[in-house]
Parts: structure tokens; sequence; C-alpha cells
């Protein structure tokens, strides 16, 4: 490496709601030499940062634009509703979107379940982010939507949450550009993807050497084992029992 050639490191976006700890720890297990640098972005933000050069790689909420980014799925998430403890769906342990139906459930800016129409009632105005949103549901203005991991990040303690059974839900994966599938890009996704350490999925093998033939140094064919004759004795052969010379007939 000369002078002027940076160090290889590697930078992984994540949206909020995911958390990449565990990666990251098998990471600097695996590859202590080169440093992972987080940076989180939002939903929105996720696809500009990496066809931006913002980071190598992301953990990313689908859709993603499958045009100029590859992507992995890694799972799917629970959706849940957001509700003070006191509130009447508490009653049940999951409900339907049609449960819903009377309730004022806010739709904030950044809502990432891609609603072809929200259910409920709409509020006047969206909240600007989520974490705004959870803040009107403990004012006892609305309910909330959300995916469950965003309602685990923005915890209170005065709300809860129930599975909506039938609602959208929010697919996380890992993403990165088309053209940039680089040896440390397939490196992490060996690690999300649970491969070993000592597996070799994904990476260039050298070409196996063909087997030479066996021949003997002049490269002639092999001698018959021996006692085996080499042709095997010939019909009607005029060779005795006993492999002797026949003897002179008696002169009488």
């Amino acid at each position: 490496m000369t002078a002027s050639e940076e160090p290889p490191s590697f930078r992984l976006a994540y949206v909020p709601g995911v958390t990449p700890d565990k990666w990251v720890r098998i990471w600097n297990e695996r590859l202590p030499d080169v440093p992972l640098s987080l940076t989180q972005v939002s939903a929105a933000e996720a696809g500009g940062v990496l066809l931006g050069g913002g980071a190598d790689a992301g953990l990313v909420r689908l859709p993603v634009d499958r045009t100029v980014l590859s992507a992995i799925p890694l799972y799917t998430e629970t959706t849940v509703v957001v509700v003070p403890k006191d509130h009447l769906v508490t009653a049940a342990d999951e409900v339907t979107v049609e449960d819903l139906a009377d309730e004022l459930v806010l739709h904030p800016l950044d809502d990432v379940l891609g609603w072809e129409r929200p259910p409920g009632r709409p509020a006047i105005e969206r909240p600007a982010t989520t974490a705004d949103a959870v803040e009107l549901v403990a004012a006892g203005v609305g309910v909330l939507v959300v995916p469950l991991s965003l309602a685990r990040l923005h915890h209170r303690k005065d709300l809860t949450y129930r599975t909506v059974t039938d609602a959208p839900a929010s697919g996380v994966a890992l993403s990165w550009p088309e053209d940039a599938h680089t040896d440390l890009v397939e490196e992490f996704i060996g690690i999300v993807r649970g491969r070993t350490v000592n597996s070799t999925r994904g990476r260039r093998q050298p070409q196996a050497q063909p087997k030479a033939e066996r021949t003997d140094t002049a490269g002639a064919r092999r001698k018959p084992a021996a006692g085996k004759p080499a042709g095997g004795a010939r019909r009607g052969s005029n060779s005795t029992k006993g492999g002797g010379r026949r003897g002179r007939p008696r002169r009488r």
C-alpha cells in the first residue's frame, strides 16, 4: 500500500428500527483490520445515500429501485398499532384494520408501510415523523400503525401495542449499488446469511489441475503383470503342455 492509498474500511447505513449490532460484532471478530462505521439514515434517504457513495451497503426497507440497487431480503416485520395502555384495543391480543375504522389513525410523513388508503379517520395534519406521532398518541390524539421495531424504538411506559393481522408489512433488506459489489460487500453478505468463517461460497477458487495420465517415463503402455501372457496363447499353437521343444522322431 502506497502512502496515497487509504486503508480499507466498510461503511454501513441503516434505517431506524433495524439493529445491526450482532452483524457488526461478527464483522469485528472476522475482519479486525477493516473498521466498520455505522450511519443511520431515514428510510426515504437510504437509496440516495447508497447511490451517492455515502455508504458501501445499507440495511434498508423494501422496496428499493432494483434497476440500480441490488437487494437481499432479510425478514418481514410484524405490524402493530400503538395505543395508550387504557385503550379499548388492549382488550384483545390482536386486531384487524376494520377494528380501527372509528379511530383517528395518525399517518406520519415518514410512514414506511406504503398504505394505499390508511385505515380509520385521518388527522387534520400529518405528523412530520414517527416520533412526533408517538407523542400525539401519548397525548390521546389518536393511534399509530407501524412496524414492531419502530414501536419498540419509540417505546413509552404509558403506551402499548397490539398486532394488526391484515395491515401491510414492512420488509428489511441488505442493499448496495448494482455496480459496486465489492469483496467487502460480499463479506458482509456472508455474515448476514450466516456463513461460517471457513465458508468459501462467493469467493474465487483456484482452478483445479487435470489429473495426469498413468504412463511410464517413456509414455509407453504399461507392461502386463508378471505371470500373465501379453496376448494369451493362440489356438492351434505347437507348444507343449510343459512348454518344451518337441524331440526328433525315432528311426526305425
